[in-house]
């Protein structure tokens, strides 16, 4: 009877464990571009969440044409959370187009088909929607610039598209670079009605620091502008721990992290008093110690707490979030928390917080 019942308990453990897989759900399956100029790249972005109970792996992903080149994230997306895939289309021909990209994945099933749209035209005429951030007389497609999950030794690039809307030539200037930053733009002059792109990219090996990089750009309006909230563009960039060494009995007794919450929502307290918190258990799931190296936040209304930075396998410790009313203003940086663990299938934990 005993041996029955350890085989019934066996089977039922052996389908938890087949049951248990990760799961890709993107933000969108299609995205439309409407108009974009010939021979002007375009970065298409689609955001990534793992809605299964198994870390998420983006393998490889694959565009159906030469003319587009693809990011994403490459490390593994535990439950929950949220990676990115980018692909950078440069158009070939004129006229309408619909692209595919296939990502292979680890999740059933293991590959999954993203597609884009939109017309390749001579010349565009109304930026509106294209370049929705207008800054003075000057269109740009973002407002902010972002290098999430880097590794050390990468150079990633982004691209901001800037339109002129003067009637008088504009040369594209970011003032106050930071040293990791570097600039290019194409054409270095636009005249009115002209569409050009700034190329920013990062050098990972002169970030000081794992974790979040902060700083901000300025982008000039006309010659001779100065710095000033209206020409803001904050950039932020998140270098990675690299765990590309670990051999296979490392990852299987390596720490695990795990949150009692990864979203919060301040938002009903905020609306009764001046300041609200909340507690999030923080728990080592793995086999060996647990290590927080990092612990930042995004946003001056966000304070934070943590009783332990170092938790032995089994241990929790408590993590307490506070956000300030007064402080939330203006600022576009996003209200979330950042953790740098040496778990290597979840080196980066981000906690979204709303409180609004």
């Amino acid at each position: 009877m005993k041996r029955f019942f350890a085989i019934i308990a066996l089977s039922m453990g052996l389908t938890a464990t087949l049951s248990a897989q990760a799961r890709f759900t993107s933000s969108t399956q299609m995205q439309h571009l409407g108009q974009i100029e010939w021979k002007r790249p375009v970065t298409v972005q689609y955001t990534i969440t793992n809605t299964g109970d198994e870390p998420l792996v983006l393998s490889e992903v694959e565009p159906d044409c030469a003319c587009t080149a693809a990011r994403w994230t490459k490390t593994p997306i535990a439950p929950g959370d949220k990676g990115t895939v980018e692909v950078t289309f440069d158009a070939e021909a004129l006229g309408h187009f619909q692209k595919a990209v296939a990502i292979f994945t680890n999740a059933s099933p293991n590959l999954v088909y993203l597609k884009f749209d939109g017309e390749v035209v001579t010349e565009i005429k109304d930026f509106a929607r294209t370049h929705p951030y207008l800054v003075g007389q000057i269109r740009i497609d973002q407002n902010e610039i972002n290098f999430p999950d880097v590794q050390h030794g990468e150079h990633p690039v982004v691209y901001l598209s800037v339109v002129n809307l003067s009637d008088k030539p504009y040369e594209p200037v970011l003032m106050h670079l930071p040293p990791y930053l570097e600039m290019k733009a194409e054409p270095e002059v636009l005249q009115q009605g002209e569409r050009g792109t700034l190329t920013l990219t990062l050098n990972s090996e002169k970030l000081t620091d794992l974790g979040l990089t902060q700083s901000s750009v300025y982008l000039s309006r006309f010659l001779g502008d100065k710095v000033s909230e209206e020409n803001e563009l904050p950039v932020s960039a998140i270098l990675l721990p690299d765990f590309s060494g670990l051999t296979e009995t490392e990852r299987l007794n390596a720490p695990a992290i795990r949150l009692s919450a990864e979203d919060i929502d301040l938002s009903g307290d905020l609306a009764k008093k001046k300041r609200a918190r909340r507690d999030i258990t923080v728990t080592n799931t793995g086999r060996s110690p647990l290590q927080i190296s990092k612990l930042q936040v995004f946003h001056p209304a966000v304070g934070v707490s943590l009783k332990k930075t170092v938790l032995q396998p089994g241990e929790s410790t408590r993590l307490r979030v506070s956000v300030t009313k007064k402080n939330i203003g203006k600022h576009r940086r996003h209200l979330r928390l950042l953790l740098i663990t040496n778990d290597p299938t979840q080196p980066k934990v981000e906690i979204n917080i709303k409180a609004k």
